[in-house]
């Protein structure tokens, strides 16, 4: 790939209406070589998503205003954004300081990762069947953030106390402003290593998406994953540094009947080849299974002393 940066001001081609922006810069991502998966998976959609925050339209912009005529100065701002997406490798959420999460709007810097979870579809889905009846009064959402998916467990089930949680002060700073853009008052955010600081506390559900990229994956990452905190990315040799300790310190955090609900991603297949006597149940979602599992309390238990083990030995 050339690092040749790009010049969109006197570019040969005169976009006229807001459809021929889309299809002029999703043509120039596409050969530009962009890797796409911070909210959006392909070109239309991010040059949409860009082209729409530089009009000041609506995400849902209705299909029949795409004719619409543009100004040379908003075409102009359209071509900024692009370039920067280009030459700079800038995920688009971050160029827009959007991004959309469970039918919600957070605001997105690189204060934490993009919101980008399959979560989401969890969450909006009720945790059913995974839930089974369970009753939730008090909810965690570990390794928050944004705190996309605290306050989105907040805002679609107003009668439970959520908590998140977070070592990175910034993340929780950003969690802060997204709690008050969504007005999600039972959200309480927490300074935490894990479990390290949440001493005493239970709940009836714990969710949590935790760093889970191997060492030698996040070295290999697309310049795009350069942008986001390594912190909310790396986790060792197999990517489950912190999802084992996770296993291993929550039944202390569990109440009774408690759940479990952890995204490990691609490092599903280590986990399940170390611990293949502990029952997950990996969630299928609507494009198929996405490296999530439930657990309850009580297996994660029965299974504590080779967890323990396991856990133990990555320091």
């Amino acid at each position: 790939m050339s690092a040749e940066r790009v010049d969109f001001s006197n570019a040969g081609f005169e976009p006229v209406s807001i459809i021929d922006l889309i299809r002029f810069g999703a043509s120039r991502f596409g050969e530009a070589g962009l890797t796409f998966g911070h909210s959006y998976d392909n070109s239309i959609d991010e040059a949409t998503q860009l082209v729409l925050h530089a009009l000041s339209l609506p995400h849902d912009l209705p299909p029949a205003y795409g004719a619409g005529k543009v100004t040379g100065e908003e075409k102009a701002r359209v071509m900024a954004l692009f370039e920067r997406r280009i030459n700079e490798r800038v995920p688009a959420a971050y160029l827009v300081g959007e991004a959309w999460f469970a039918g919600l709007s957070f605001k997105s810097d690189p204060r934490a990762l993009v919101p980008r979870s399959p979560i989401a579809e969890l969450i909006e889905a009720g945790f059913e069947p995974w839930l089974g009846g369970r009753e939730v009064r008090r909810a965690l959402d570990l390794c928050t953030g944004s705190g996309c998916i605290a306050i989105a467990m907040a805002h679609y089930n107003p009668d439970w106390e959520v908590t998140g949680a977070d070592i990175n002060e910034e993340a929780l700073s950003l969690a802060a402003e997204n709690r008050e853009r969504l007005q999600a008052d039972n959200v309480e955010l927490r300074r935490s290593d894990l479990f390290e600081d949440l001493a005493g506390e239970v709940y009836d559900l714990i969710v949590t998406n935790p760093p889970y990229v191997t060492d030698e994956e996040t070295d290999a990452l697309p310049a795009e994953y350069g942008h986001e905190p390594e912190l909310g990315l790396r986790a060792g040799h197999d990517g489950l540094d912190l999802a084992l300790k996770i296993m291993r310190d929550a039944p202390q955090h569990l109440s009774e009947d408690g759940l479990l609900v952890c995204e490990v991603g691609e490092a599903e297949h280590a986990l399940a080849a170390l611990l293949p006597e502990v029952p997950l149940a990996w969630v299928e979602f609507r494009v198929g299974q996405m490296g999530v599992f439930a657990v309850g309390r009580d297996d994660l238990v029965a299974h504590h002393e080779r967890i323990r083990a396991l856990a133990d030995a990555r320091g």
